[in-house]
C-alpha cells in the first residue's frame, strides 16, 4: 500500500504525462500547418504514447485502491520558430519528465515502497529512450542546418516513417 504522499506524487506524474500528450498533439498541429506532415504524424504517435503512459499511472493508482485524479492542465504553446526550435523544446521537456520520474523513484525507494519502485523502473528505461531519440533527431537537424529545405524535407519524411513504425507503449 502506497502512502498518501506517494499517491499525491503519482497523481502529479499522471498529470505531467497527460500534459505531455497534449503538448505533442498541439505540436503536431503546428507541423501539419507548416506542411511537415511526417513530423505531424510522428508527434501524433508520440502524443498517443504519452497518453498510454498517463493511463499506466491512472491504472496503477486505482490498483493501489486509491483515487486517480486528473487536475487542470495548462494549455501548451502553439508557436515555434522552426522544427529545430520545437525539437529543442521537446528535449528540454523530456529532461524535465526524466527528472520527475527519477525524483518519484527516489521517493519510492526512501519510503521502501517496493511495488511502486518496481512499477517506475519501466518509466526510467522509457525516459532514457526518449532522450536518446530526441537527441538523435536534433543531431540530424544540426547536420542539415537551419536553412537547408531539402535536408528538412528528408528529415520530415524520416520522422513520418518512424511514425508508421512506432506503436504506443
Amino acid at each position: 500500500m502506497a502512502s498518501k504522499v506517494m499517491i499525491k506524487k503519482l497523481n502529479g506524474q499522471l498529470n505531467k504525462e497527460f500534459y505531455s500528450s497534449n503538448l505533442y498533439l498541439q505540436m503536431s498541429a503546428w507541423c501539419e500547418n507548416k506542411g511537415l506532415e511526417g513530423s505531424a504524424a510522428f508527434l501524433k504517435t508520440h502524443a498517443a504514447e504519452e497518453m498510454t503512459h498517463m493511463e499506466k499511472f491512472f491504472t496503477y493508482i486505482l490498483e493501489l485502491g486509491d483515487l486517480a485524479t486528473i487536475g487542470q492542465l495548462e494549455a501548451p504553446p502553439t508557436e515555434y520558430k522552426s522544427l529545430k526550435d520545437m525539437m529543442d523544446k521537446i528535449l528540454k521537456h523530456e529532461k524535465y519528465i526524466t527528472k520527475s520520474i527519477h525524483d518519484l523513484t527516489d521517493a519510492a525507494w526512501e519510503e521502501k515502497d517496493h511495488a511502486t519502485y518496481n512499477f517506475l523502473q519501466w518509466f526510467v528505461s522509457e525516459q532514457h529512450e526518449e532522450e536518446a531519440l530526441f537527441n538523435s533527431i536534433l543531431d540530424k537537424l544540426e547536420l542539415v542546418g537551419s536553412d537547408n529545405k531539402q535536408g528538412l524535407f528528408f528529415i520530415d519524411r524520416e520522422l513520418g516513417q518512424m511514425a508508421t513504425a512506432e506503436t504506443p507503449e
